[in-house]
This record gives structure tokens, sequence and C-alpha cells, in this order.
């Protein structure tokens, strides 16, 4: 029996997780729907491209990249200085979902990690709608 795989090994490791999020970023710049969250990034988006790469591959069970370099990810609070309601959470999950169909990924494991970020993106939510 082989071991069990961590869901950043399932992914693809350390490439798959930079391309994946740097699909989820041009999707965010690209989309017209989108333009309200892409709007609270800066203006060059690489500094959020390094940092949510960092931050996956911990989250996805890899090394704790971001934990290393910047400590407790402290998701909420890093969040609050942005207000996020529904829209904000829904556009980004809009996003990673998108970027999530380029990649070739097992159907089940794909609808595991959107349903853990959906989850994620839930907790983010900072405004009473």
């Amino acid at each position: 029996m082989s071991e069990m795989k961590t869901p950043y090994e399932r992914i693809g490791g350390e490439e798959s997780v930079r391309n994946l999020v740097q699909t989820f970023y041009q999707i965010m710049s690209d989309t017209p729907q989108t333009q309200l969250i892409r709007a609270m990034h800066p203006e060059d988006i690489k500094i959020s491209e390094d940092k949510l790469t960092l931050f996956l591959t911990g989250w996805l069970g890899g090394p704790p990249l971001y934990t290393d370099k910047y400590g407790h990810p402290r998701l909420r609070a890093r969040h609050l200085p942005f207000s996020i309601g529904d829209e904000e959470r829904d556009q980004w999950l809009y996003c990673m979902a998108q970027a999530l169909k380029t990649m070739d990924l097992d159907q089940l494991f794909a609808e595991q990690l959107m349903s853990s970020l959906v989850q994620t993106a839930d907790f983010m939510k900072n405004r009473s709608e």
C-alpha cells in the first residue's frame, strides 16, 4: 500500500502551486467582473503572487515557506484593512475555481480543494451584508 500523499504532492508540488497562483492572478486581472478584488492588490501583482504561493504551499501540506518568512499567516488579521463581503469572497473564489480548472486534477480532489477554499474564503469576510 502506498503512503498517503499530501494535497501539495497531489497538486504537483512547487511548480504546480506557482502555476496555479499565476493563473489565478491572470484571471483576476483579465476578468471585468473581478476588478473589485483586483483593485485591492498592488499594481505590480508579483508580491501578492509570491505570498499566495508561499501560503498555499504550507496550506496544502508542503513546506511551511510562508510561516518561515512572515510568521503565522493570521489570515483574518492581515486582511482586515480590506472590506471583504460576499461579493469580494465570490470574486476571489471565481478566480480560484477557474484557475483550478486549468489544472489536470482528479475531479474529486479538485472539489475537495474548492470546498476547503470556500471555507477559508468565508472566514475572511469582515463586512456584514
